[in-house]
């Protein structure tokens, strides 16, 4: 392929200024701490089941609550984020996040509230609740800072640099989490991480602006930011968007792709538990060693499709090899149940989450591709909506599976296919990503 001769992303950064990668540091550590949150339900899950009495079946339906109110505030957050702006909609969302988290440290003993005796587990259940509705704007109010922070060429590797926040979130928390637990108890590590989270909140406000009311912001790189072909005013309501093929090539390649991170975030440390006998003391490193290599996947998806389109492949063509090489990286996750060694495990539960987080990075930036900005967030929004839904048959699925045969033979299975389907109905319904013309 003929190279487009556009410099590259250094000497660019050199040229025209690098406030647009403050922002990107900002989503990156929001990112973080909204998988510090999510995922310590599934680090405690055995210290927990074990004081609280959990079967497989009632840990399944925690994480079915979770991902119904992420359902439900993906769709209505997406809306909000293009209503209000990233600014106003990610504050709101972290505040809402934040406080689902912090109730999880606050359960106690059964109680009754208008007659319906609240048992542990379903006040978990409304407080994960509270956390999926929160969490679910992080996505939304992220990318959509992407698209009005970031021109066309650097989105996906904008994207793969905030998204590995969720990487650096699944490292820290089996890190911080056992040591406070261990000292203070379990109830304790949910208060006080949800405490500390609050200084992000504070730097977002007092930081994010559009780029034009950005005074720190110079001229130079706000001709930058805005040197794509500028977007047609009018809004796009959801009926409307939902009659686009391209809206449906997003969401469903979530709705198979997002029920297998939901796996590896909620199960592999119970994986990691019942194969290889580790707990709360050891099993920090072999998970750390997964989502470091996880963070090299999200950045590596996004450098590779934006190396590719800097070469001079289509959006089209550098979107698709990548999810493609991604959807074969998958595939050996069948055999880590398998592997004679915990780090053999490692190095392919570690493989297969990479290759989820590069595939997951390009996926998310095909919005912004084939979608004026004013769309972005609303079709985010379906988008993950639809993935939240797929989530929660996935949790059914697996708790269900785990209860009976106590093998997790088919849920590898089903998860080392999925992303060939995934790419394979991306393409079907988007041959080109083709920018989707609105009718004045």
């Amino acid at each position: 392929m003929a190279t487009t001769g556009m410099p590259d992303a250094g000497r660019v950064d050199m040229r025209v200024g690098r406030y647009r990668w403050v922002i990107c540091g900002l989503l990156f550590a929001a990112t973080a701490i909204n998988y510090v949150d999510r995922q310590m339900i599934g680090v405690l899950k055995p210290t927990i089941s074990a004081e609280l009495g959990w079967n497989e079946t009632t840990y399944a339906d925690i994480v079915f609550w979770f991902q119904v109110a992420y359902a439900v505030g993906y769709l209505s957050f997406g809306k909000i984020v293009d209503a209000l702006g990233a600014r106003i909609g990610y504050s709101i969302a972290f505040v809402i996040w934040t406080l689902g988290h912090t109730l999880c440290g606050l359960i106690t003993g059964p109680f009754k509230l208008f007659g319906t005796m609240m048992t542990p587990a379903m006040q978990f259940n409304g407080a994960r609740f509270v956390l999926g509705v929160g969490e679910s704007g992080n996505f939304p109010a992220g990318l959509k800072a992407v698209s009005e922070w970031f021109p066309a060429r650097e989105r996906a590797l904008a994207t793969g640099v905030f998204n590995a926040g969720s990487n650096i979130g699944a490292i820290i928390t089996p890190l911080i989490v056992p040591a406070i637990t261990l000292a203070y108890g379990w109830r304790m590590a949910f208060i006080s991480t949800g405490v500390f989270s609050l200084v992000w909140l504070v730097a977002w406000i007092a930081i994010y602006r559009r780029p034009r009311e950005q005074p720190r912001l110079s001229a130079t790189e706000l001709a930058y930011i805005e040197s794509d072909p500028a977007d047609p005013p009018q809004k796009i309501g959801w009926l409307k968007l939902l009659g686009y093929r391209e809206t449906w090539a997003y969401a469903l390649g979530k709705f198979l792709i997002d029920p297998i991170w939901w796996l590896f975030l909620f199960w592999t440390p119970d994986f990691l538990a019942k194969t290889y006998h580790l707990d709360l003391k050891n099993f920090g490193p072999p998970l750390v060693a997964i989502y470091l290599i996880s963070d090299i996947g999200s950045v590596a998806g996004g450098w590779s499709s934006s190396t590719l389109m800097k070469r001079g492949y289509s959006a089209n063509a550098a979107r698709k090899i990548t999810m493609l090489v991604c959807a074969f990286l998958v595939m050996p996750i069948f055999f880590a149940q398998y592997a004679a060694s915990v780090w053999l495990a490692v190095g392919i539960v570690g493989l297969a989450t990479a290759a989820h987080q590069a595939f997951s990075a390009n996926l998310y930036t095909i919005p912004s591709d084939m979608f004026p900005r004013a769309a972005v967030g609303s079709v985010i929004g379906i988008g993950g909506t639809v993935g939240a839904i797929g989530g929660m048959g996935m949790a059914k699925f697996t708790g269900y599976i785990l209860q009976t045969t106590h093998s997790y033979t088919l849920i590898f299975a089903v998860a080392g296919s999925v992303y060939l389907i995934a790419i394979g109905v991306v393409h079907l319904l988007s041959p080109k990503l083709a920018r989707v013309e609105v009718p004045v």
